[in-house]
Parts: C-alpha cells; structure tokens; sequence
C-alpha cells in the first residue's frame, strides 16, 4: 500500500499518512467549499488501510489552524473510524495539537475527547516561539 500524500492549499491541509510508520498528519487550515470531495480519499484510504493493519499502533497528529463546521463532521467521521479500529483491538492515538493562545483550538480538542472512549485522544500544546 502506497504513502497517502495531500499537499496543503489555500483551503486545506496538507494530509501524510506513512504506511510503514503508521502514522497519519493533517496539518493546516480545512475550509474547503466541498469538504466530503476533499475528505472522500482519506476516508477511503484510512479504510483500506485498516484491512491492512490488523494489530499495529497507529498514531493521528492533528494541527489544524482554522476549520469550518463542515470539517468538524468530517473529523468525527474519522475519529469514528478510529474508535471502530480500537473496538477491534488497534491501538490507536490522536494527538490533537493547538497552539497556547487558542482557546477554541483547546475546546474543540476537549469536545472531541469526550465523544471517543477507547483511542487515547491527547491535547497537546504547542510552545510559543520565542522571538
């Protein structure tokens, strides 16, 4: 199975999934005018990918900057996916990383947190950079 690899736009985040490490990177700004267009080849490669993977560790780092409701649906229709893979015995971490001065961020981060028993769902802060 081949890298799953998304180049950043204006509108969307760049997407990196590695399959022999498996960990998967969404990182950016997610407010694209058709979001389940856009999504559509994640979920299906997340899918596809499951099949493959049967006992591994699977790590999701989330850094997104800015995203509209449609988005959030998407994201839980992954983490879904990710809850399902857990409940079938992956062992399964989303790090949602926020930057120290979004207050939004953090709370999206802990609505996310409460929706999902069985993957470790982590907020992490980012450090503010000097200078």
């Amino acid at each position: 199975m081949d890298n799953l690899i998304i180049e950043a736009t204006r509108y969307t985040p760049a997407i990196y999934f590695d399959f022999k490490t498996d960990e998967l990177y969404i990182k950016g700004e997610s407010y694209a005018e058709n979001v389940m267009e856009f999504y559509a080849p994640v979920i299906s490669w997340i899918e596809e990918y499951m099949e493959y993977k049967h006992d591994r560790y699977i790590v999701l780092n989330l850094e997104l900057f800015y995203f509209n409701s449609s988005s959030s649906k998407i994201l839980l229709d992954i983490f879904d996916l990710f809850e399902t893979a857990a409940v079938e015995g992956k062992n399964i971490t989303i790090n949602w990383i926020y930057d120290q001065d979004d207050d939004t961020a953090y709370e999206f981060g802990e609505e996310f947190k409460e929706d999902f028993n069985l993957v470790f769902f982590r907020l992490i802060q980012k450090e503010k950079k000097s200078g």
